[in-house]
């Protein structure tokens, strides 16, 4: 059935077997098995049964949905809706009390590029952000054989008695990174 908007509504006692393509919303009230592509939107209502491999714009489960699902835009389980199977959506919505068994790929996340965001939008709106504090100095001590039979005792003592050096001091975001090269003879 198609409305004056549009889109269609597949009947509650509707069951569609098969591929399913379309340029328009698709409301599910009824039964849709195979596979269904739109370009639009699809709403799966409460009466709504999909057991199918979706690829949609956008995606609103009410209903049931037994299969995968990859949106372009995104996907949103309401609280009624029940759905097993694995998301591929950029913005995904599980509203509380939803049903949902599978996995979510939401696409690539790129930590350098997110910290670089994050770091701009520090510097945008001018917060000041304290140097990391100063590293002690790290000098390789002698080699053993080459020093006197009691200074290696001493520095022995020494190395023994030192309190090991204190964890790095967390880097705040958009700090620049340092790059340090240990050279051993």
């Amino acid at each position: 059935m198609a409305t004056s908007d549009g889109s269609t509504i597949i009947g509650e006692s509707i069951l569609i077997s098969g591929s399913l393509n379309g340029d328009e919303d698709l409301t599910v009230r009824g039964r849709v098995e195979g596979t269904l592509t739109l370009t639009k939107t699809l709403v799966v209502e409460p009466t709504g049964i999909v057991k199918a491999e979706v690829q949609v714009r956008n995606c609103v489960i009410a209903g049931v949905v037994v299969g995968n699902v990859t949106a372009s835009e995104s996907v949103e389980i309401t609280r009624e809706g029940r759905m097993v199977g694995d998301i591929n959506a950029p913005r995904v919505i599980i509203v509380d009390g939803a049903s949902f068994r599978g996995r979510i790929d939401m696409g690539e996340v790129d930590v350098e590029e997110d910290q670089q965001r994050s770091a701009r939008s520090v510097t945008s709106s001018r917060v000041s952000v304290p140097a990391p504090a100063p590293r002690p100095s790290i000098r390789p001590a002698p080699s053993p054989r080459s020093a006197p039979v009691s200074e290696r005792r001493v520095e022995e003592k020494a190395a023994a008695s030192a309190k090991p050096l204190a964890p790095p001091a967390p880097v705040a975001m958009g700090a620049v990174k340092r790059k340090v090269i240990v050279k051993r003879k």
